[in-house]
């Protein structure tokens, strides 16, 4: 197929994976950096985002990109996340004759990303596949036409468990700051536990300043992974997420992971033990913390374990690519209203 495929440029995006596997598999691929409709001068940026509803101080410069390249032989157009394309660009791609697409990266009705100009042209697409079950609902009502879940994946180019390790920590985390990310991080400091934090925002907390190593790089992660004793997979409440993009990669680079518990980790993952350790509250996650760091052969087996099963099954962003191209295949109207469990 001709895609064409929107999305950030940088290795530890989804657009990014999303490429790469297009390109593997034998696409015809067109990929578009949606980091140019936010690149402009400085004050300008900050009155859009401010004050115009975080809109891209290029949105109709980047959806007349995008549409000049829908129009020139494309397939199918691919978008990721709260992509920068007015809801009159994909009206006019559809119209031509190419099928649209966005994967949901992120939970649009989240304060920290909420955008009138985004809601507005979600509709507009054919299929919407979503990371989390939890928006299911709230996007049918919105009047998308096709909802299906499809969860995040890894990336075998970038998420292989690591032939050397760097760092020495008990506690691995990578991502982004949240309050109730924050929490659980405290009561590790608390506990005089060892902790890596990477991520954005650590340092506007004053619980986590300290902590703060700034950004893991892509070529490094699982580097990094490797040096942990334990790595934390946690979600992000504020999205609503039932499991996260780290839920996927820490079991590719063969992690001993300790997971906060949600009905979608526990369906990934089995039982208590069988491939990670849960938790919920406080005292489960620092008990489970020192039996794991007591038992370095029961980590091993763990990360062995979890390795296994994830890789095992169609869990890397060629086959979710795959998969939505061959939903749209199958539903070439985008009429449908699948939901898969």
């Amino acid at each position: 197929m001709q895609l064409i495929i929107a999305g950030a440029s940088g290795r530890e995006h989804v657009g990014r994976h999303l490429a790469s596997a297009a390109i593997r598999s034998g696409h015809s691929l067109h990929f578009i950096d949606t980091e140019e409709a936010y690149r402009g001068p400085f004050l300008s940026r900050k009155i859009q985002w401010h004050f115009c509803g975080r809109r891209p101080v290029r949105l109709r410069r980047f959806s007349d990109q995008v549409l000049r390249a829908s129009l020139n032989g494309a397939s199918c157009l691919i978008t990721t996340g709260l992509a920068p394309i007015s809801r009159q660009c994909i009206q006019r791609v559809r119209a031509a004759g190419v099928m649209t697409a966005n994967f949901l990266t992120d939970d649009p009705w989240n304060p920290a990303h909420y955008a009138h100009w985004f809601l507005e042209a979600l509709p507009a697409y054919d299929f919407v596949f979503t990371p989390r079950r939890a928006n299911i609902d709230d996007l049918r009502r919105s009047g998308c036409n096709a909802v299906e879940y499809l969860p995040f994946g890894y990336a075998d180019d970038v998420h292989a468990p690591a032939q050397q390790a760097l760092g020495d920590c008990d506690v691995f985390f990578a991502g982004g700051a949240d309050p109730d990310r924050v929490r659980w991080i405290s009561a590790l400091t608390r506990a005089g536990l060892n902790v890596s934090l990477y991520g954005g925002y650590w340092r506007s907390f004053p619980q986590t300043k300290r902590l703060a190593k700034g950004f893991a790089p892509p070529e490094q992660l699982s580097q990094f992974v490797a040096g942990a004793r334990i790595c934390l997979c946690l979600v992000r409440a504020a999205n609503r997420d039932g499991h996260s993009m780290r839920t996927f990669e820490l079991a590719a680079m063969r992690a001993c992971m300790l997971v906060e518990r949600t009905p979608e980790h526990t369906e990934l993952f089995g039982s208590e033990g069988q491939s990670v350790l849960y938790f919920s509250g406080e005292a489960e996650l620092l008990h489970n913390i020192r039996l794991l760091l007591a038992s370095p052969g029961e980590r091993y087996r763990l990360a062995e374990s979890v390795h296994l099963r994830i890789t095992a099954g169609k869990n890397k962003y060629s086959d979710r690519l795959a998969h939505m191209l061959e939903t749209i295949n199958m539903h070439p109207s985008g009429c449908c209203q699948a939901v898969t469990a």
